[in-house]
C-alpha cells in the first residue's frame, strides 16, 4: 500500500468513526504522521480538508493517551500556512493550551510547537494566547526544564513572538523573567538561540520598568560577558550577536536608574567593558562604546567622575582614528560623548587644559554634515562660560574660515544654525575686541544678523546679544554690515511684531541701546523712526520691557 493510500484510508476511517477508540485511532494517526514527516505533497491540506480536525480537537479535549501523538500531528500539519486558519476554526488552539500544564516534557514540546506554528504571524490569536495566561506558563516551563534544549527553544520562540504585545510585557514584568533569559543566554549553544534571546531582551527592554529590573538582575553584565567571549573572531553570526548585544546595552542605559547601576561610580563591570570597546578594532563596539559614554554622561557627577578616571583620551584617540575616511556614526557618537562630558563647568576647564579643543579641530576637515553638526555643538559647549577658550577659538583664522563655509551650508539647516550659534558664542563668551575684529574680518556679522531672524527664539536671542556686544566693542566694524543687511528696519519690525516673544524684544532693545551710544547710528535710528516703535512699548504688559524702552527713548531724546 502506498503512502497516499495509507493517508486516504486513515482519513476515511477517522471521518466515519462515531467514537474515539484509542486502539483504532492509533494506527491512523501513525499513517498521517508518516505522510507529514515524509513531506508528502499537500498532506497537511488533505488532512485539513477531510473534516477530521474536530475529531482531533475532541481527542485533545479528552486528554487521552493519544493526546501527545495528536499534538505532534497538529504541530507537523501547522508547518503549512494554508492549514493554520482551519486549525483555529476547529478550536485546536483552545484545546491545546491546557496541555501546557502537562508534566510530560514530550507533550509540552508537541503542544508548544503546535500552538506556536498555528498562531505564527496572527496578532489576534497571539493576543488571545496572552489573555489566556500562557506567559507565566512558558516562563515556568523554562525554569522547570532549563536543560531541555528543544523545549526551551519552543518557549523562547513563543516569547519572542509575543514580547511586542503590551499585555505580554506587563505579565513578564511581574515574573522576573531576566534571570531565566540570562541563564539561557549563558548556555546558548549557537548564534540562532542567542539571537532569539537578544530579540526578547531588546523588545522587553523598551519598558522603563524592565530596564531597571534587567539592570538589577545582571542582564547588562551577562550581555557584556557574552560580548567578551565573542570578541576577536570573524564569524558573521558572532559579529551580529556583538552588534545586537552592544546596542541593547546602550538602550538599557537610557533608563536613569539602570544607567546609574551599570556605572557603579565608575567601577561597574559594564562601564569598565565599555572603556575597552572604545579601544576595540570592531567599529560596532567603538560606536556602542561612544554612545554608552554619552549615556553615562547624563548627570554632572558621572561626568566629573569619568574625567577623573581618564575617559577623554580614549574618545579623542577614537575620533582621530576616524578623521579621514572614517565611520561617520563613530565620529558623531564620540563628539556627543565629549559634548556631554563638557557640560559641567569644572570639566570644561580641565578639558581645555588637556587640549581637547585643539585635538578635535582636526575634524574641521570633515565633509560629512552629521559630523560637522556635532563638532560645532561640541565646540560651542566647550566655550560656554569660558572666556579663555572663546578667545583662543575666536582668533583662530582657520576655524573661522571653516565656520563661515558652514554658515552657508545650503543642504543642511542644522549645520548652518550650529555654525551661526558658535560665532555668536565666541563673541558672547570672549567679549573681546580681537574676536569681534576677527569675526567681522571673516564676514561673519551678516550671518549673525541672519540668525537674529531665525524661527527659534533661543537662536534669535543669542544673535541679538552677540551683535549688541560687538556693537559696544567696535561699532566702526559693524556699521557697514548693519547697513547692507538693513538691520535697523529689521529691529523695528521685531519690536512691532504683536506675536514676537518678549525675550526677543528685550534682546533687540539691548542691541538698539548699544547702537544709540554711537552718534552715527543714533542718526540712522532716527531716520527709521525707531522712537515711534519704542513709544509703543512704554506701556507694554512687561514692566521690564517698558522700562528698557523708556530708557532708550531718553537716550535718543538727548540727541534730538
Amino acid at each position: 500500500m502506498t503512502d497516499t493510500d495509507s493517508l486516504e484510508e486513515a482519513l476515511k476511517a477517522i471521518s466515519v468513526s462515531t467514537e474515539l477508540i484509542e486502539e483504532e485511532l492509533n494506527p491512523h494517526l501513525d499513517a498521517m504522521l508518516a505522510a507529514l514527516l515524509e513531506k508528502k505533497k499537500d498532506a497537511a491540506v488533505e488532512i485539513a480538508k477531510s473534516g477530521i480536525l474536530p475529531t482531533l480537537a475532541q481527542a485533545l479535549r479528552s486528554k487521552s493517551s493519544l493526546s501527545c501523538q495528536v499534538a505532534l500531528v497538529v504541530a507537523e500539519m501547522a508547518r503549512e500556512a494554508a492549514v493554520r486558519e482551519p486549525c483555529i476554526e476547529a478550536g485546536l488552539v483552545k484545546v491545546l493550551v491546557p496541555h501546557l500544564n502537562s508534566n510530560d516534557q514530550e507533550m509540552l514540546l508537541n503542544t508548544g510547537r503546535a500552538i506556536g506554528r498555528i498562531c505564527f504571524d496572527n496578532s489576534y490569536q497571539q493576543d488571545q494566547l496572552v489573555q489566556s495566561g500562557v506567559i507565566p506558563r512558558l516562563v515556568s516551563i523554562m525554569r522547570e526544564y532549563p536543560e531541555n534544549d528543544p523545549l526551551v527553544n519552543v518557549c523562547l520562540l513563543a516569547l519572542c513572538n509575543l514580547a511586542d504585545i503590551d499585555s505580554a510585557r506587563e505579565a513578564l514584568a511581574e515574573l522576573d523573567v531576566a534571570d531565566v533569559l540570562t541563564f539561557q543566554l549563558k548556555r546558548a549553544p549557537d548564534a540562532e538561540r542567542r539571537h532569539v534571546i537578544l530579540e526578547i531582551l531588546g523588545s522587553l527592554g523598551e519598558s522603563d520598568t524592565l530596564k531597571l529590573q534587567f539592570a538589577e538582575s545582571g542582564v547588562p553584565e551577562a550581555l557584556s560577558e557574552m560580548i567578551r567571549g565573542l570578541q576577536g573572531g570573524s564569524d558573521p553570526h558572532d559579529l551580529c550577536s556583538i552588534k545586537i548585544a552592544s546596542n541593547l546595552i546602550v538602550s538599557l542605559l537610557l533608563g536613569d536608574e539602570s544607567m546609574q547601576k551599570c556605572f557603579g561610580e565608575g567601577s561597574g563591570l559594564v562601564y569598565q567593558d565599555v572603556l575597552s570597546w572604545l579601544q576595540s578594532s570592531n567599529t560596532q563596539l567603538q560606536l556602542s562604546g561612544a554612545l554608552a559614554i554619552a549615556n553615562f554622561a547624563r548627570n554632572d557627577s558621572n561626568c566629573v567622575k569619568m574625567l577623573d578616571l581618564g575617559v577623554v583620551p580614549y574618545i579623542l584617540t577614537l575620533l582621530e582614528q576616524h578623521v579621514d575616511e572614517g565611520d561617520v556614526s563613530v565620529q558623531h557618537a564620540g563628539l556627543s560623548a565629549l559634548r556631554n562630558l563638557a557640560i559641567p563647568a569644572t570639566n570644561k576647564v580641565r578639558m581645555l587644559e588637556d587640549g581637547v579643543t585643539e585635538r578635535i579641530k582636526s575634524l574641521l576637515r570633515s565633509d560629512m554634515p552629521p559630523v560637522q553638526f556635532k563638532l560645532l555643538g561640541t565646540l560651542r559647549m566647550m566655550v560656554d562660560g569660558q572666556e579663555e577658550a572663546a578667545l583662543v577659538l575666536g582668533r583662530d583664522g582657520m576655524l573661522l574660515a571653516r565656520v563661515m563655509e558652514w554658515c552657508e551650508a545650503k543642504d543642511h539647516a542644522g549645520v548652518r544654525g550650529e555654525a551661526s550659534r558658535l560665532l555668536a558664542a565666541l563673541i558672547r563668551h570672549s567679549r573681546s575686541t580681537e574676536v569681534v575684529h576677527a569675526v567681522a574680518k571673516a564676514d561673519g556679522i551678516r550671518h549673525l544678523i541672519s540668525m537674529a531672524t531665525s524661527e527659534h527664539v533661543i537662536m534669535q536671542n543669542e544673535a541679538l546679544v552677540a551683535l549688541a556686544i560687538a556693537s559696544a566693542i567696535d561699532i566702526e566694524s559693524m556699521k557697514d554690515p548693519f547697513r547692507e543687511a538693513e538691520l535697523l528696519p529689521m529691529l523695528k519690525k521685531m519690536l512691532e511684531d504683536p506675536a514676537g516673544a518678549v525675550e526677543v524684544k528685550f534682546s533687540a532693545l539691548g542691541l538698539i541701546c548699544s547702537l544709540s551710544n554711537s552718534g552715527v547710528m543714533k542718526q540712522e535710528l532716527g531716520s527709521v523712526n525707531m522712537k515711534e516703535s519704542l513709544s509703543k512699548l512704554t506701556d507694554h504688559s512687561s514692566s521690564k520691557l517698558a522700562s528698557q524702552a523708556s530708557s532708550i527713548l531718553a537716550i535718543l531724546g538727548d540727541a534730538s
